[in-house]
């Protein structure tokens, strides 16, 4: 996979100094922080076979509670 350069300019398109990249807030956080979540969201719904808020999802857990 790779990734597109007009998504790397964008996403850089405020970088002023070292610590908007790596601070404490910076953009290394932010996206490392929004892979993982997406990253494990997509392996839950992968585990129980439908996404989250899905009626149906929860249609099969209240006939499998009887």
């Amino acid at each position: 996979m790779t990734i597109d350069n007009e998504l790397i300019d964008n996403l850089l398109k405020d970088y002023k100094k070292p610590e908007d990249i790596i601070g404490e807030n910076g953009l290394l956080k932010q996206l490392t922080k929004q892979l993982l979540e997406r990253a494990m969201a997509a392996e839950l719904t992968d585990h129980v076979g439908y996404e989250k808020h899905d009626t149906a999802g929860a249609q099969e857990r209240q006939l499998a509670q009887r």
